[in-house]
C-alpha cells in the first residue's frame, strides 16, 4: 500500500532521508520512499500497513501528517507518468508571461535552451530592450513566427 505522507515545502529530501534512516535501523514493514518530481511538499511511502507508516513518521521533524486515504498501485503509476504537456517555443516566437517577475509582460523569443527548459527573450513594450534568461514554463506562445495563434 502507498501512503501520502504531506511535508514541510522544499524539505522532502531532508525528510525522505530521516524517514530512510529510521526505517533502515527499526524492522518495519516499509518498503519504498518515494519522493515524486513536480509535488512539493509530499513524500510517498510504500509500507505493508497504515501502522507501520504512522509509527515511521510519527514525531519526525517537517512531517506534517499523513492523507487518511492510501493509493492504489495504479493510481501511483497515473501520478508518476503524467507529464505536463511541453509547447514547443521556438525563435521568433512572441510570448506572454503568466508567472514570476514579467508576468503579463510579452516578449520575442531570440534563444531557446530545450535542454534546461530555458528560453531568452526580449520585452517588448519596454524602452531598452534587454535580454532576459527565463524558464519556458512561464510563458505561453501568443503568436508563433509568421502566425497568429
Amino acid at each position: 500500500m502507498y501512503f501520502i505522507v504531506r511535508v514541510t515545502a522544499s524539505q522532502e529530501k531532508i525528510t525522505s532521508d530521516i524517514i530512510q534512516n529510521k526505517a533502515a535501523k527499526g524492522a518495519n514493514d516499509i518498503y519504498s520512499i518515494i519522493m515524486p518530481f513536480g509535488m512539493k511538499g509530499y513524500v510517498v511511502i510504500e509500507a505493508a500497513s497504515e501502522i507501520a507508516c504512522r509509527d515511521l513518521i510519527l514525531n519526525e521533524p517537517h512531517v506534517k501528517g499523513m492523507l487518511s486515504k492510501p493509493l492504489e498501485e495504479s493510481e501511483l503509476e497515473k501520478m508518476l507518468s503524467s507529464k505536463q504537456a511541453t509547447q514547443q517555443i521556438a525563435i521568433n516566437d512572441v510570448i506572454e508571461f503568466f508567472g514570476g517577475p514579467f508576468k503579463g509582460y510579452k516578449a520575442k523569443v531570440i534563444k531557446t535552451d530545450s535542454g534546461k527548459d530555458e528560453i531568452t527573450v526580449e520585452l517588448m513594450d519596454v524602452a531598452v530592450p534587454i535580454p532576459v534568461t527565463t524558464k519556458s514554463n512561464m510563458a505561453r506562445i501568443i503568436q508563433k513566427a509568421n502566425q497568429v495563434i
